[in-house]
């Protein structure tokens, strides 16, 4: 089956709801390709891998997180940026972005597709005056010790991730946001949770921990952003009769 690719992301925007966040860059349809859509391929990041995987697999679109066009970027189409437009371009391959809405959305978003494949009950939004709060906080099922956490997390995500020891509890509460969100480990902290996890470390964050007094645990930028973009495609895909395939292209950061 095919869908107009119009139809096709005025069906995420009504699921994302992108106009309630201020972003970094824009959301929906980055690169206009062909107008009808039979065949998506989804990834984290639209490398030129990436798209490259796309042509291979004859896709008419490409659903990502991390797309193009980024607030304070040099604007010239040249290098690196041209080289993926152009091959965008030359095989009609359309470019569908979302990033904080994608963080955001409360089943099918990164946050929340990485809580459910770690066995975490998410209570409520790390900034619990904002009902589209970026970040979750949440119980596990059973209290963990840091280091039986962080092997679950390895499990799960295939990587080991970094874990700095901020006291000697287990971790029953912990709250998490996915990517580079490391900075939000200060609002973890204040809602009173054992543990914080998220993808990316800054120098200042391991210190933050041992001050705060809270476990610290960095899981991956790309290995806690796969499954939003997944969910996202897979709905669309089954919405309008669509082939989908993810692509993993592994990033170690």
């Amino acid at each position: 089956m095919t869908v107009s690719l119009q139809a096709l992301v005025a069906a995420a925007d009504d699921i994302l709801e992108p106009s309630y966040f201020s972003d970094y860059c824009p959301n929906g349809l980055q690169v206009a390709g062909n107008v009808d859509v039979a065949r998506i391929v989804s990834g984290v990041t639209a490398s030129q891998a990436l798209i490259e995987a796309a042509i291979a697999e004859k896709a008419d679109a490409i659903i990502v997180h991390h797309g193009y066009f980024w607030r304070g970027e040099d604007p010239c189409i040249v290098g690196m940026k041209r080289n993926r437009l152009a091959s965008l371009l030359a095989n009609n391959i359309s470019l569908i972005a979302y990033h904080l809405p994608l963080d955001a959305h409360p089943v099918l978003g990164n946050n929340a597709q990485l809580a459910k494949r770690l066995g975490i009950v998410v209570d409520g939004g790390l900034d619990p005056n904002n009902p589209r709060s970026v970040g979750n906080v949440g119980s596990l099922a059973r209290a963990m010790s840091a280091t039986e956490f962080a092997d679950h997390v390895e499990a799960v995500l295939g990587r080991r991730p970094l874990l700095e020891l901020g006291h000697k509890r287990t971790i029953k509460r912990i709250a998490w946001c996915t990517g580079g969100a490391q900075s939000y480990i200060d609002k973890a902290a204040a809602a009173g949770v054992d543990a914080y996890l998220s993808g990316e470390v800054s120098e200042p964050t391991i210190l933050a921990a041992r001050e705060l007094g809270i476990h610290y645990i960095a899981a991956g930028h790309h290995a806690t952003e796969r499954y939003g973009v997944q969910a996202l495609a897979e709905t669309l895909a089954e919405k309008f009769g669509l082939n989908h395939r993810f692509i993993d292209i592994d990033n170690p950061a």
